[in-house]
C-alpha cells in the first residue's frame, strides 16, 4: 500500500483528505490484512482520501471476522457473488499503492520468493477497489448506534505480461482517464461497471526479489523494497523512489 504522506497522496488523486488520522500515520511499507488503508471515494461528485480497513465485511455479516477472507475479489464474479455484488454496483474506491509484494511458487528445494512490483516510471499506482459498511447486529438490536465498520477489497484479474510470471492474478488497474467513472455513485449497471476494467498495459510493470523479512508483517521499513541477488537488477530507474 501507499507509504507517502497522505497530503501527496490527495493531491495526486485530486481528493480531499476526510480522515484526520491519516495525517499521523507512520510509513509502513508491509501492509496487511486488516489493516486500514487509504482509499479513494466520492460523494456528491467530491473526491476523498479516507480509511477504510482491509478484507471486506459484507453489511449482512453477522460477524466482522469474515473480512479476513475478503482481502480480495475476483472481477469475473464480484458483479454476482453475494458478498461482493451490492458494493461492485454502488460502493466502488480507488486504493492508491506505490507497490505490492507476491511470492512466486518454489522450485523443488527452495522457499517462495517474494517479489516487489511497482511501476517502471514509479508513479502511483490505483488498485480498482470495493468498499462496504458494516454494523453490528447484536449492538444494532440493543437500540445503540455505534459508528459502522468501513472495509474494501482489491478487485483482482488474470495477469498479464511479466506479473503472470510470479503469479496468474494481479490487482485490477484503473488509469487516471478511467477514476470518474469507476468512482461515479450513479453508474449502477453491472455491465457498465465490469466494462470499465481494462487488461494493463503489458509494460507497465517491473518487479525484483526481495528480501523474505516481508514476510513477518512486524517488519515494515524500507529496506524491504531492496533488490536482492545477485542478478537482481532494479530496472534501469534504480530502487523505487517510493510515492
Amino acid at each position: 500500500m501507499t507509504s507517502s504522506p497522505a497530503a501527496q497522496v490527495a493531491a495526486y488523486f485530486d481528493a480531499e483528505i476526510t480522515a484526520e488520522r491519516l495525517l499521523d500515520r507512520e510509513p509502513n511499507f508491509n501492509v496487511a490484512p486488516t489493516t486500514d488503508v487509504a482509499v479513494v471515494v466520492e460523494r456528491d461528485g467530491r473526491r476523498g482520501l479516507a480509511l477504510r480497513r482491509w478484507g471486506l465485511v459484507p453489511s449482512w455479516a453477522k460477524d466482522p471476522s469474515v473480512g479476513s477472507k475478503m482481502i480480495n475479489a475476483r472481477v469475473e464474479t464480484a458483479a454476482t457473488k453475494p458478498s461482493f455484488r451490492s458494493a461492485f454496483t454502488k460502493r466502488r474506491c480507488i486504493i492508491p499503492v506505490d507497490g505490492f509484494y507476491e511470492w512466486k511458487a518454489p522450485v523443488e528445494g527452495t522457499r517462495k520468493q517474494p517479489y516487489f512490483i511497482t511501476r517502471r516510471d514509479r508513479e502511483p499506482l490505483a488498485f480498482a477497489g470495493l468498499w462496504e459498511s458494516w454494523k453490528d447486529p447484536d449492538v444494532t438490536a440493543s437500540g445503540e448506534s455505534p459508528a459502522p465498520l468501513l472495509t474494501c477489497s482489491i478487485l483482482t484479474t488474470e495477469a498479464v505480461g511479466p506479473m503472470a510470471e510470479v503469479h496468474h492474478r494481479m490487482p485490477v488497474l484503473l488509469g487516471p482517464d478511467a477514476w470518474d467513472a469507476w468512482l461515479d455513485e450513479s453508474v449502477t449497471d453491472r455491465e457498465q461497471v465490469q466494462g470499465m476494467v481494462l487488461p494493463a498495459p503489458e509494460d507497465l510493470l517491473e518487479m525484483w526479489p526481495v528480501s523474505t523479512a516481508v514476510n513477518s508483517v512486524r517488519n515494515k521499513g524500507a529496506e524491504l523494497v531492496d533488490p536482492v541477488g545477485p542478478d537482481t537488477a532494479a530496472g534501469p530507474d534504480g530502487p523505487p523512489t517510493l510515492f
